[in-house]
């Protein structure tokens, strides 16, 4: 007897593809962050490497791959887990990682017309550029606004829970403002050009004032709460974002100046560059000296790899590009040798963090695990807002 067939019931099960990317959050765009900075930097070192700039374009490449496949996973996450995908703007340990979205897209953009032109032409490397600063700028801006916001009404936080990864989002634009002036050349003579370069100039106001209001209360953090936990004492290298990037963006306004701004407001971008990048970069070394402190601390008392370990790239490179442009503007010896050593740093960070990574992706460890994600602070229940109770 044939009777009519019933409708199969709906599926529950996720594909597999779908429960790969179940715990893949959006603190990954670091990797993609960490590899297109190796690049960019690496082109504009004061020193000739034989193969230097081929290796740079491969890894720029790299960086490029990176990006794709982590669009598409993030993506597939949305789709398939929207409800853990929106718990992440709830978490007010994850929500500030979206700032690394906007920065990937900016980074991986920079590289195209610094490096990758090379292999996919001029015109193709502005094309891509454009459509990487536009969209990075876009979600760079609106997480520099939703995620603070996010924090003040929606997030429980205490004093004691602030990290340096709170700086993520309202560093963003500082990013924009430093590869922006890359594609002045490539727009039209005129208001086209200033408008761009001043935009640029906005939002290097913007991402610094924000960053300086925020810096103050990590800081207070670390020193009336004590050191960080073990996982997270990487991200104090994050500090050098923001320093490193603005020393690179006012370099970059003062090359892009002449010719766009009017002559007395362009001579005055070449003043304000060594006058700013000078005791920023100063700073940053100090920072530089007191993370390495805290991270061999951490290390002697057991600190394994976590993904904070990608901390150490992009910020270390920012840094090496602010050095670049301050020997550019100076023509100091000292800047020159500063780049290439901090370039060094850079390299073997990388390197080792993204062998480790390698590891843990090819183990399991890094997706499958339920846990909460290592780059992820957790709230300090049992620590007083004075940092007392230990």
């Amino acid at each position: 007897m044939v009777t009519a067939a019933r409708p199969l019931p709906r599926a529950t099960a996720h594909p597999p593809r779908a429960i790969a990317v179940r715990h893949l959050g959006p603190n990954w765009y670091a990797c993609v962050m960490g590899t297109a900075v190796v690049a960019t930097a690496g082109a504009a070192l004061p020193v000739q490497v034989p193969g230097l700039h081929t290796a740079c374009t491969v890894i720029w490449a790299l960086a490029l791959a990176l990006l794709v496949a982590l669009l598409c996973a993030r993506a597939l996450h949305w789709r398939h887990h929207r409800d853990q995908a929106r718990a992440h703007l709830l978490d007010p340990a994850t929500a500030p990682f979206y700032g690394c979205l906007a920065m990937a897209l900016l980074a991986v953009g920079g590289g195209a017309l610094a490096v990758g032109r090379n292999w996919i032409g001029v015109e193709a490397a502005v094309a891509l550029d454009a459509v990487l600063f536009t969209a990075g700028t876009i979600v760079g801006l609106a997480a520099a606004v939703a995620v603070p916001y996010l924090m003040a009404v929606r997030h429980r936080v205490e004093p004691g829970q602030a990290t340096p990864v709170w700086l993520l989002p309202v560093v963003a634009p500082m990013v924009s403002a430093a590869l922006g002036p890359l594609l002045v050349p490539h727009l039209p003579p005129g208001q086209p050009r200033e408008t761009l370069l001043l935009a640029c100039f906005a939002m290097f106001g913007l991402s610094l004032l924000a960053t300086l209001a925020m810096l103050p209360v990590v800081f207070t953090r670390l020193i009336t709460a004590g050191p960080l936990p073990l996982a997270l004492t990487p991200t104090l290298f994050l500090v050098l974002g923001p320093l490193g990037q603005s020393t690179t963006a006012v370099g970059n306004f003062a090359d892009m100046a002449p010719g766009v701004v009017p002559a007395p407001y362009s001579a005055g971008f070449g003043v304000f560059a060594v006058l700013y990048g000078v005791p920023v970069m100063g700073f940053a070394l100090l920072w530089f000296a007191l993370a390495t402190a805290h991270v061999v601390r951490a290390r002697r008392q057991g600190m394994g790899f976590a993904m904070t370990w990608w901390a150490f790239t992009f910020p270390v490179g920012t840094c090496v590009t602010g050095a670049e442009a301050l020997a550019r503007h100076t023509g100091l010896l000292a800047y020159d040798g500063l780049a290439v050593g901090l370039y060094g740093v850079l390299v073997a960070a990388w390197a080792t963090t993204a062998v480790h990574t390698a590891r843990g992706l090819l183990s399991g460890g890094l997706l499958a695990a339920p846990r909460r994600a290592p780059v992820a602070p957790r709230p300090a229940t049992a620590r007083t807002t004075s940092g007392a109770a230990r």
